[in-house]
């Protein structure tokens, strides 16, 4: 199985999620994962410069380099996430719990190859068990 991760695009078409995944218990751990892919980050990847890593919060400070992370990138992407799929949150997990999330991912099944039941979308996402049967 394979998937898509959210994005902006709208052509040839626009991201349609298949699965919303809250991140709210485990984005420290997300963000401390993303922390140790030091050259897309704290070195910008393909758009890196020598002033975005003079910029940046030296790499012996790893506290401050990990918020500077979660403040300037991933906090408000995955807060966006979890805001323009906030319907889809609610149906998944609930309305008390869906309204709450905080940081989430968004997942397309790609076209390409086999695609998962509902049945085995719950056990890969217990929260979509209960929709599965809807």
């Amino acid at each position: 199985m394979f998937m898509y991760l959210s994005d902006g695009f709208q052509k040839p078409y626009p991201f349609k999620p298949d699965v919303v995944v809250s991140l709210d218990d485990v984005f420290e751990q997300k963000i401390d994962a993303l922390h140790e892919l030091e050259s897309q980050f704290y070195e910008g990847g393909a758009n890196g410069s020598e002033e975005l890593v003079r910029s940046l919060p030296p790499a012996r400070d790893v506290p401050t380099r990990k918020t500077w992370l979660r403040s300037n990138r991933f906090d408000r992407q995955y807060a966006d996430v979890a805001n323009r799929y906030r319907a889809d949150l609610v149906k998944w997990y609930g309305p008390e719990k869906g309204k709450a999330v905080k940081y989430a991912e968004a997942f397309e099944l790609c076209e390409y190859g086999r695609r998962p039941s509902a049945e085995e979308l719950a056990k890969l996402f217990p929260f979509f068990a209960k929709t599965a049967t809807k």
